[in-house]
């Protein structure tokens, strides 16, 4: 397979050598820029959401009650109903964390007991074993009285 290369077709290389390999930094301006674009396009769409919002609120209440309601209820009502979706998910999460914090207690109360458990038969184990070994030391070094 042959490559082609920009001076066949008429074009003169931007750069020589092996720089045209390393990797434009116009690229990451590129990159930071749509960052940024995407930054703005979201804080124009919370923008315009809070513009509705509020237009709704204003379409719905008669023209007598508008000037009696100060503006800081209405935003106080907006800030509400947004902030609700985020507040129940962080009341979910906290539920979620408090049932893992459960069975971790219950996990480390079983793990104590399996131990203290185990710590037990090995104490009987080795007070087994140590009657064993008394007994074949003094099986050992009682006179052989079989008939020799």
């Amino acid at each position: 397979m042959t490559a082609i290369r920009p001076e066949r077709l008429g074009a003169v290389p931007e750069k020589p050598g092996p720089e045209i390999y390393a990797p434009n930094r116009k690229s990451s301006e590129k990159s930071n820029d749509i960052s940024q674009d995407a930054a703005t396009a979201f804080e124009g769409e919370v923008r315009e959401f809070v513009r509705r919002d509020v237009a709704l609120l204003r379409r719905q209440r008669p023209d007598g009650e508008a000037a009696s309601e100060p503006v800081a209820d209405n935003l106080h009502g907006l800030i509400r109903r947004v902030s609700s979706a985020s507040m129940e998910e962080i009341d979910r999460v906290i539920l979620e964390l408090q049932g893992v914090r459960d069975m971790l207690r219950n996990e480390g109360d079983r793990v104590g007991r399996e131990i203290a458990g185990f710590a037990s038969l090995s104490q009987a184990a080795m007070a087994a074993m140590k009657v064993i070994g008394d007994n074949l030391m003094q099986w050992k070094n009682q006179p052989n009285n079989s008939g020799r």
